[in-house]
C-alpha cells in the first residue's frame, strides 16, 4: 500500500499546513514592498515634524540671543550711571562673543555666574549656538561705551552716530540698535 502510506503522510502535512515546501517558502527572512512603503512614510512624516521644530529653535535662539544683548547693553549702561565710570560693551565676531569691560579695559565679573568674567560666548553656549554675529558696527568700531549719564560713544571715544549689532540663526535676521545722545536700545526684526 504505497499510496495510502502517501496519503497518511501527505495528510499530516496538511494537518501542519500545508505541503512543507510552501510552509518554508513562507518563512523567508525577507520584507514585502508594502512593509518597506510604512517604514518609509513613517520616516517621511518624521521629517515632516522635525524641520519645523529645527527652524524654530533658530528663532527662538535669535529672538534671546538679542533680549540679552540688549539687556546686557543696559546693564552696562546703568553700571556707568550708577558708578559714574565708564563701562564698555566689546564686540568679537571672530569668536562669536562680547564682554562688558570697565573704564579700564578689564572684564568685569559676571553678578549672577559667581568667579566667572561678563563674557558671552555664543558658539559655547548651548542655547545660543545657532546664532552668529554677522556684523557689528558702532562709527566702524566693534564697541561701545557709556558715561556718567548713560551716553553712548564708540571704541575711539566720540560720541555715537551709529550702533547696531545684526544676529543671524537659520533663515532670519534681526539687528539691535543704540541711539545716538540717549543710549536708547531697541530690537528690530
Amino acid at each position: 500500500m504505497p499510496g495510502f502510506a502517501y496519503l497518511q503522510t501527505r495528510s499530516r502535512y496538511s494537518c501542519l499546513g500545508g505541503d512543507t515546501r510552501y510552509h518554508l517558502r513562507g518563512m523567508s527572512g525577507g520584507f514585502t514592498v508594502i512593509e518597506i512603503l510604512i517604514v518609509v512614510v513613517i520616516i517621511a512624516i518624521a521629517a515632516v515634524m522635525v524641520i519645523p521644530i529645527m527652524t524654530s529653535a533658530a528663532s527662538v535662539q535669535i529672538r534671546s540671543a538679542a533680549n540679552m544683548i540688549m539687556a546686557d547693553l543696559e546693564y552696562a549702561k546703568s553700571m556707568s550711571i550708577s558708578r559714574g565710570q565708564q563701562f564698555s560693551v566689546v564686540f568679537d565676531k571672530t569668536t562669536e562673543s562680547y564682554s562688558i569691560e570697565d573704564q579700564g579695559g578689564a572684564v568685569i565679573p559676571h553678578p549672577v555666574k559667581k568667579g566667572f568674567d561678563y563674557v558671552i560666548d555664543f558658539r559655547n553656549d548651548s542655547r545660543l549656538n545657532k546664532v552668529d554675529i554677522v556684523d557689528v558696527d558702532f562709527d566702524t568700531t566693534s564697541e561701545v561705551k557709556f558715561d556718567y549719564l548713560g551716553s553712548p560713544y564708540n571704541g575711539s571715544g566720540t560720541p555715537l552716530n551709529n550702533g547696531v549689532i545684526s544676529l543671524q540663526a537659520g533663515g532670519t535676521t534681526t539687528t539691535v540698535t543704540v541711539e545716538p545722545v540717549t543710549g536708547f536700545v531697541s530690537i528690530v526684526d
